[in-house]
């Protein structure tokens, strides 16, 4: 049994979200399309307002009673049908025990639910453990590519696509692997 454990936040849970995020912007600076000043320059309405959204889902994880990964399943704007699952990370000293893909489970999860037929996700190339991640849940490129935005323009990025089997189908990662057990 996983020692984390991940949980759907409401608006109650607006500190938490914030501060994960920002510990995460701190960790990977150039993973994420806002800034840390961007963030932590959000007024609290607004982390709130995020967390009340019924068309998308903020998942955190935590670890011995301290939250150590954030994921978001949104709308994605521009596909007809499509989740995107954004803001991932996982703490450094939670990585490599399976929680990255318990978060991605949870946002696939959440999108199958909500009727989506495919998940997509922009990664950094240069991101080989993002990657890696990803393949094992499978994502594959779609080909689209692109960067991340300014002040960050010179990092590539490329999109990835799972594509869901439908409402309810049972979700297998590539690895064959129970869900969250896969070690990125």
């Amino acid at each position: 049994m996983a020692a984390w454990t991940v949980e759907r936040m409401g608006p109650g849970g607006w500190e938490r979200v914030r501060a994960v995020r920002l510990r995460a912007l701190r960790d990977a600076p150039d993973a994420f399309g806002t800034t840390l000043a961007e963030d932590e320059a959000r007024p609290a309405p607004e982390w709130r307002l995020r967390l009340e959204d019924p068309d998308g889902a903020t998942f955190v994880a935590a670890e011995g009673g301290r939250d150590v990964g954030l994921v978001v399943g949104q709308a994605y704007d521009g596909e007809d049908g499509a989740a995107g699952l954004f803001a991932m990370w996982v703490a450094p000293e939670a990585r490599g025990r399976g929680l990255g893909g318990a978060l991605v489970d949870a946002v696939v999860a959440w999108a199958r639910a909500g009727g989506y037929r495919r998940v997509l996700l922009d990664v950094a190339d240069a991101n080989a453990a993002a990657i890696r991640l990803y393949e094992g849940r499978g994502f594959v490129p779609t080909g689209v590519k692109g960067t991340l935005p300014p002040p960050r323009e010179h990092i590539p990025e490329h999109q990835r696509a799972r594509e869901l089997r439908g409402r309810g189908a049972p979700s297998r990662p590539r690895d064959g692997g129970e869900p969250g057990t896969s070690a990125p």
